[in-house]
């Protein structure tokens, strides 16, 4: 309705400056809904932001405008407020087709027209050396949800998941693995602090040994040689490049095996959850073809790449970041900030116009250097798009949750989903800014209470459902929704049901550009709280046909929206509950 309204005032604008009633150059006008009750449906202030340049008082300008407008079927009336503000109230005629519109598109409805250009969303990424933890459920949750919602409005979406199967902590998990592998064979282990501690990895490494039995064997000794002169992360070095050396060929197997393992229960966990993706992009593979080398090459070229201290370094601070960034290790050892350089290169590469990464809010301090290097290359930065994730806390009781987990270590998100479910964890997740601070209240998620609001908005619609199996228990026939006399329609509660409606299609625009999901959650929640105060306050069935019949067509687009709003999180539209 927004969307309308706004067309019909620029086209009422151009056609009184081709008329020579208005000077050319105005300022473009902008409606808004207004902020108290009683001041119609949207406002404009273009009679004031437009009246110097238009030659007149802002007054008379909103007059012209206002008998220019009012010959429109869109509108029922015009008021002049203040010092010249246009209070527009829309005809009921415009929200009853509206109606018509949710029940003859359906599934349909609230999509807006295809957009130029392509999006690549990267989202969770998450390493795999461990199970998925509440943390990556919410950047899941997220970046699902924003896929579903680009994609609803318009936009062309190839989603993607980098994983991370190139790089150092790879290698530790697969010496993690290996010293479970010998722990499983009989040999008693030190484990060290910096390994992988988890019970998943002595799972992998039981699964290893029946996989392969003994051929992995060598002493543990010649591995873990103590080393006083080294820090943690140096001796952990050392250790990996010692059982390279004496596993050879076979290391690859060990390497192989752990990540396998990993990234089959990470799209396991992702798919249950609903989240899907159009490619898993290897940083092996990025490695392996050459394209890190071939990046760093063009950084060298440029004279954005300079030799310190045996290391590579990117002049970050050329482009604005507080220092200089390694790209290349003392050892020779690409850094992942080199991988990450290369990969983006290869996402501009690939003919994406505008590139999203969601990241954890902690990686705040890492867009400034990655914008840098793709200016570097001779990109436009502007054309990544970073959104950040906060972490959430989990709250049972009022007190933080100590969920017991089998690693000891986090509460995985295959926890968090058995405990509540996927609806109440997807729901809640996106109910706030991915950039604030979240508390997950378990009990309110798992409760069936007006308080819990995935709850109270998938009510809403099995209570539209429940309406129409009553409707079949009594022997009336179902009517034909799109002839329903909806002039029948003015009670109150129908005609602020009415104006929800007509803001779905407004919702999704803006939340799409704003990269907000939670703008949806937002909008389904008014939309049930209004849909239930309309089935407290009027009947459905025991009224004459004729209102039946447009209450009944009311209530099945208002169910309707809530089945698409619903669906673009994520989120099941139950028939009863």
């Amino acid at each position: 309705m927004k969307y309308a309204l706004a067309t019909l005032l620029q086209d009422t604008v151009s056609a009184l400056v081709a008329q020579g009633r208005l000077p050319a150059g105005l300022p473009a006008p902008e409606i808004a809904r207004p902020r108290q009750e009683g001041h119609g449906d949207f406002s404009t202030n273009f009679a004031l932001t437009a009246a110097k340049a238009a030659g007149r008082p802002p007054r008379v300008l909103a007059e012209e405008l206002k008998a220019a407008l009012g010959a429109s079927a869109l509108i029922e009336r015009i008021e002049i407020a203040g010092p010249g503000f246009l209070n527009v109230f829309v005809a009921e005629s415009a929200f009853h087709d509206i109606v018509r519109t949710i029940l003859r598109e359906r599934e349909d409805y609230g999509r807006l027209t295809a957009r130029p250009g392509k999006i690549l969303l990267e989202f969770v990424s998450a390493n795999p050396n461990g199970p998925l933890h509440v943390g990556h459920g919410r950047g899941a949750a997220y970046g699902d949800s924003l896929g579903r919602l680009l994609t609803w409005a318009g936009y062309d979406v190839e989603r993607e998941y980098y994983v991370n199967d190139a790089g150092r902590q790879m290698d530790i998990l697969a010496l993690s693995v290996w010293l479970r592998y010998m722990e499983v064979g009989g040999e008693k282990i030190a484990f060290p602090e910096t390994g992988y501690r988890g019970s998943y990895v002595a799972d992998i490494a039981r699964a290893l040994r029946k996989s392969v039995g003994c051929d992995l064997q060598h002493p543990v000794a010649d591995i873990l040689v103590a080393n006083p002169d080294l820090d943690a992360d140096a001796l952990m070095d050392t250790w990996i490049a010692r059982l390279k050396g004496a596993l050879g060929a076979r290391y690859r197997t060990v390497h192989g095996f752990g990540l396998d393992a990993m990234q089959a229960d990470i799209k396991d966990d992702l798919a249950a959850f609903g989240v899907r993706y159009d490619r898993w992009y290897s940083e092996r593979s990025l490695v392996e073809s050459g394209g890190v080398d071939r990046a760093l090459a063009l950084l060298r070229a440029s004279g954005d790449l300079y030799e310190e201290g045996g290391a590579w370094w990117f002049r970050a601070t050329r482009y604005g970041d507080e220092k200089d960034r390694v790209v290349v290790r003392e050892n020779g050892v690409a850094t992942y900030f080199a991988s990450d350089i290369a990969y983006h290169l290869e996402k501009c590469e690939r003919g994406f116009t505008t590139l999203i990464d969601i990241w954890g809010a902690d990686h705040h301090g890492y867009v400034p250097r990655v914008k840098g290097a793709l200016a570097a290359l001779g990109q436009d930065p502007g054309r990544l798009q970073v959104l950040l994730v906060q972490f959430a806390i989990l709250y049972r009781g009022g007190q933080r949750a100590q969920m017991s987990t089998r690693s000891g270590e986090f509460v995985t998100l295959r926890e968090l989903r058995a405990e509540v479910g996927n609806d109440a964890a997807r729901f809640f997740y996106v109910l706030r800014k991915s950039e604030q601070h979240m508390d997950f209240d378990l009990d309110l998620a798992k409760s069936q209470s007006n308080d819990n609001p995935v709850y109270y908005v998938q009510y809403a619609h099995a209570r539209v459902c429940s309406v129409f199996r009553q409707l079949d228990e009594r022997g009336l026939a179902r009517p034909d929704l799109a002839s329903a006399d909806l002039t029948r329609l003015d009670a109150p509660e129908e005609r602020v049901l009415e104006r929800t409606l007509g803001r779905f299609a407004e919702v999704i625009e803006e939340a799409a550009r704003d990269r907000e999901p939670h703008q949806i959650a937002y909008y389904l929640r008014d939309l049930a709280g209004d849909l239930h105060a309309y089935y407290n306050a009027q009947a459905f069935l025991s009224v004459d046909a004729p209102l039946r019949d447009a209450r009944l067509a009311l209530i099945a687009a208002a169910r309707q929206v809530l089945a698409n709003g619903l669906a673009l999180l994520g989120v099941s539209a139950p028939e009863s509950m």
